[in-house]
């Protein structure tokens, strides 16, 4: 013990000591929070190393400063800072599945109130090994185990140490580059370089990355805009005559299925429906529903399904577009388009903060005329989540109407659901007398009850709509933005109910389960039906702007018309897999890997060289796809193009400040003319045709029937 003391009371022990600490609380994480993939032992070996590089690096840093309290002090800023980061990642993988990028701390203030604290519904009991290291050294230092080393330090040994931690970083990466060749040079999954190099290496790679994005952004030329218009062209497909035009002058509504999975269409728990009003109007006559549709996120989840719903491009390789470009880039988005073609007036309706993901500044650029965010709600206690994801969607919908009946027809509208978020807390009493399942896995579990949850909410909003008569004036969309349920944890308790087993689940099965939402087309007289042709998120666009009788020729999309017959049925994913009528191809670490859709089992490529040519020529499909939609967002090259009769937004005429106000105005100087849903009332409202059993309006709440309340002053 007498020697332990006395190595930690020297300055470079103590340095060593945290060295340690930060070491094995990395490794901890790595092991068990984040799922870095590791398949053999040499991959075991750069994971359990790769850590002391960057530390020891970092740590060097304190040893240069000769006052040795003013040292220590260093020492302690950069443990806790590093510490911080490490818990911080940790947190934001469990919620996205991914690790913070610079762009994410850069743009930290457009997110952190909109997660608010929902980080804490993230953590776990288990974290409490993230913290024991911080007692023991305030321990250390209150029993005076440890003193402050007042002696001075020789600046040859700190250059010593930071050559050290050097020395370190450059054999990690020359065994890495050889053990995976390029791994900096090509795009790689994120846990890549951090099971390789380390997470400190990952957020300085990709803080050098984002530096030479906006490099590459400020140096576009206009020229570069036509290799992009020749793919336009050329991939454009032409609407169908059966359908182009059908929904011509008709309102649409978007209702957007948060974290809604395709394989709760029609499926019992306990012998209940999941989802039973869903389930009826996925089978209705007026619904056109696709069985073989897919979202393509990234990390940005939500705001990249809004991003390619909007745009028709898709979200970033890393990070969300929203956040990182939506506040500066040029669009050529549905709003506006559909507001200078037809007339529109557009809205967002979202229970959670204007903030959340930069939105208020990005529907500016699309031309979004309205953003009802939680601030006009009236929220009561119950109504909000515990973790502040939003407001309930039962009060979503029922709290929405009363600026939607003030809206202009034809509107195009939209609105955000969150309840069925994974990890929403959901009391039995919201829910009525639904009993969900009873797998070990308690997140699968709450899934279905808030999937019931949200049915019930838009079974709510359609009764509204069919009570107002707006259901024969409207095509209302539904679609699942993203998975909700995805890791492999989620998989061993999704499985059983499914007909599976852990043991058989595959990856194949996490594509065709996880990764497959709904896709639903709702309008009086549409003459629905299952549809089959397989197609994603990217291609909702341009099929709704055909239905509205807008051809989208002229436009940057790189998504394809679902009712054309030119209709590129290839799915791509964000991360370069992708899908198509017959097989799933996956290319992970330089190889691809093809399955059959029909079997659900990989297809030997060594003894068919035919399929092999095709695989080659969709993946080089495939790229150029993703690679043309990059080069318009990172360079933001819709600025150097305007289609035809279409005017560039100019976000300085948008406010969503006193938006009550000016609904009202609008209302008064059309005077006979008006449009909207509560002049055609008689100037009267219509909130009170809405039937909610949400039951925080159950109490003392006052109904949400008067216009009077709607004139507050709002933000």
């Amino acid at each position: 013990m007498k020697k332990i003391q006395t190595f930690l009371n020297k300055r470079l022990g103590f340095m060593t000591f945290l060295i340690i600490c930060l070491w094995l609380k990395t490794v901890i994480a790595y092991y068990i929070d984040f799922s870095l993939s590791i398949e053999n032992l040499l991959q075991h070996f750069f994971a359990i190393v790769n850590p002391f590089a960057t530390i020891v690096l970092l740590m060097s840093l304190a040893l240069y400063i000769n006052k040795a309290k003013i040292s220590y002090i260093v020492m302690g800023v950069i443990y806790i800072a590093d510490s911080l980061f490490i818990y911080a990642n940790i947190l934001y993988y469990r919620e996205l599945s991914d690790f913070i990028s610079a762009s994410t701390i850069v743009g930290v203030g457009k997110v952190a109130k909109g997660l608010g604290s929902s980080t804490v519904g993230s953590m776990q009991l288990r974290d409490i090994i993230y913290l024991i290291d911080f007692i023991i050294i305030i321990l250390l230092f209150a029993t005076r185990f440890v003193k402050i080393d007042q002696r001075p330090f020789r600046k040859i040994n700190a250059l010593a140490t930071t050559c050290l931690g050097i020395a370190l970083f450059s054999a990690d990466l020359a065994g890495s580059e050889a053990n995976r060749p390029q791994l900096l040079g090509r795009t790689f999954d994120h846990s890549y370089i951090v099971k390789y190099l380390g997470i400190n290496t990952f957020l300085a790679y990709d803080a050098v990355r984002s530096v030479q994005n906006d490099q590459v952004r400020s140096s576009a030329t206009e020229t570069e805009i036509d290799s992009v218009l020749d793919y336009t062209k050329q991939n454009y497909a032409a609407p169908n005559p059966k359908y182009f035009g059908k929904a011509n002058g008709k309102n649409i509504i978007i209702i957007h299925l948060e974290s809604f999975e395709q394989f709760l269409i029609d499926m019992k728990v306990n012998g209940q429906e999941v989802t039973p009003f869903l389930n009826s109007l996925y089978n209705d006559q007026n619904t056109i529903s696709f069985d073989n549709f897919y979202h393509e996120v990234g990390s940005g989840r939500t705001s990249d399904a809004e991003t390619m719903l909007e745009s028709g491009l898709f979200g970033l390789p890393e990070g969300s577009f929203f956040q990182k470009l939506g506040g500066d880039n040029t669009f050529q988005a549905a709003p506006a388009i559909l507001g200078q073609k037809k007339g529109y007036k557009s809205a967002v309706f979202h229970g959670n903060s204007a903030s959340f993901w930069g939105r208020n500044v990005t529907y500016k650029n699309m031309g979004y005329n309205y953003f009802f965010d939680e601030s006009y709600y009236d929220v009561t206690p119950g109504s909000l989540s515990e973790n502040n994801y939003g407001i309930k969607d039962k009060l979503l919908f029922s709290e929405g109407v009363k600026y939607l009946e003030q809206m202009q027809q034809p509107f195009y509208v939209k609105f955000l659901t969150v309840t069925n978020h994974v990890g929403y807390p959901l009391s039995d009493e919201d829910n009525g007398d639904f009993q969900t399942s009873d797998t070990s896995i308690d997140t699968v579990n709450r899934y279905f009850k808030t999937a019931h949850y949200l049915d019930k909410s838009v079974e709510e909003f359609f009764n509204y709509l069919k009570a107002t008569g707006l259901d024969k004036k409207s095509m209302v969309v539904l679609y699942g933005d993203h998975y909700g349920l995805n890791s492999e944890q989620h998989a061993d308790g999704l499985s059983t109910l499914l007909g599976k087993t852990p043991d058989t689940w595959t990856e194949f099965d996490t594509t065709h389960t996880m990764q497959k939402v709904p896709f639903m087309i709702h309008m009086d007289g549409l003459k629905g039906g299952i549809n089959h042709t397989y197609g994603g998120e990217i291609d909702v666009l341009p099929t709704l702007l055909h239905l509205a009788g807008i051809n989208t020729k002229q436009y940057v999309q790189v998504g394809t018309d679902l009712f054309s017959k030119q209709h590129n049925s290839i799915v791509a994913f964000r991360n370069k897999n992708f899908v198509t009528p017959h097989y799933t191809v996956y290319r992970t670490n330089g190889k691809t890997r093809v399955y059959s859709n029909d079997t659900g089992e990989q297809v030997d490529m060594r003894d068919n060289p035919e399929l092999l040519t095709k695989v080659e020529k969709w993946e080089q499909e495939v790229d150029l796809r993703l690679k043309t939609s990059d080069s318009v967002n990172n360079k933001n090259l819709l600025r150097f193009y305007t289609p035809f009769d279409f005017m560039p937004v100019n976000p300085a005429n948008y406010s969503y400040q006193n938006q009550v106000q000016q609904m009202e105005k609008i209302r008064n100087d059309l005077g006979d003319k008006s449009t909207s849903l509560y002049s055609k009332n008689g100037n009267k409202s219509t909130t009170d045709l809405y039937n909610t059993d949400a039951v925080q309006l159950q109490d003392d709440r006052t109904p949400i029937d008067s216009w009077s309340y709607l004139n507050k002053d709002k933000k």
